[in-house]
């Protein structure tokens, strides 16, 4: 029977990373849970984000705007840097217009709390900054849908499960909340053995989830594809078990049935020779 190891714990936590110690395994899998937790966490999370934009006057991503400093390629990766949390199902659309330069100003930075969100978008990181706007005469109008998925979204994938407008502009969209996940290895004592592992696993997230929260869903979501295969696919240890278990009952059920036969032989036997 492989030992099971001891629980997760905490060794280091610092505003959105956390570093998790975990001892014991057997060997082997240190390597074989962390790197199964890292891909899980990195591919599998859900979360929210800017799947597509538009902005006034711009047919395409390699255009300039008037007045911007950031060209639309720079702005539209700006875009990916934007964590929100979104209560809902459906996507949600944000909208921002800026006309011209404050007085006395040379220039404007446009972050992303001056987007108008609906009630159902929560922004993170409201100082992201977008573009920088040094034209009086400048006039931009942007509008961006948030929606809810899952791991990451190259704008490939997005074209073809959405239907392609002019000037709507497609952004790779990062819907992880997990930013970096990296493990190690190494031995450590377990009994009279040297070779079992203790792995370290750090996990860093956006802000939308904590790293205990990140932790726990990856562990659940590779729980109920391992309960699933349990589950469906029989297995021979059990069935012997359970066979083993119904053979020794039908014995001992035979066996009281032969013993009562035999006791009521007996008694008849007694009674005849009585008379």
């Amino acid at each position: 029977m492989i030992p099971l190891p001891k629980p997760p714990k905490i060794i280091n936590k610092k505003n959105n990373s956390a570093t998790f110690e975990i001892e014991g395994l057997y060997p082997g899998y240190g390597v074989t849970i962390g790197n199964s937790l890292r891909r899980v966490l990195l591919s599998s999370l859900e979360g929210a984000a800017v799947t597509k934009a538009k902005i006034k006057g711009v047919q395409h991503e390699f255009s300039t705007i008037p007045g911007v400093v950031e060209d639309v390629i720079t702005i539209m990766m700006n875009f990916k840097k934007m964590r929100f949390r979104l209560h809902g199902d459906e996507p949600q659309t944000a909208y921002l217009k800026v006309k011209g330069l404050p007085a006395g100003k040379k220039d404007k930075e446009i972050k992303g709390s001056d987007f108008e969100f609906p009630t159902q978008v929560e922004l993170v990181n409201k100082s992201c900054h977008i573009a920088t706007i040094t034209d009086k005469k400048a006039d931009l109008e942007i509008e961006i849908q948030i929606e809810r998925g899952v791991g990451y979204q190259p704008v490939e994938q997005l074209k073809k499960q959405k239907k392609s407008e002019v000037g709507v502009l497609f952004v790779d969209a990062i819907f992880t909340p997990v930013k970096k996940v990296s493990f190690r290895v190494e031995n450590m004592r377990v009994g009279d053995r040297t070779d079992f592992d203790r792995l370290y696993l750090e996990i860093t997230t956006d802000g939308i989830i904590s790293p205990e929260e990140a932790f726990s869903l990856a562990s659940g979501i590779l729980v109920e594809h391992f309960s699933l295969f349990v589950e469906s696919l029989p297995l021979p240890q059990r069935e012997e078990k359970e066979e083993s278990k119904d053979k020794k009952s039908k014995n001992s059920k035979s066996g009281k049935k032969e013993s009562a036969e035999k006791k009521k032989k007996k008694n008849s036997g007694k009674a005849k020779a009585k008379k």
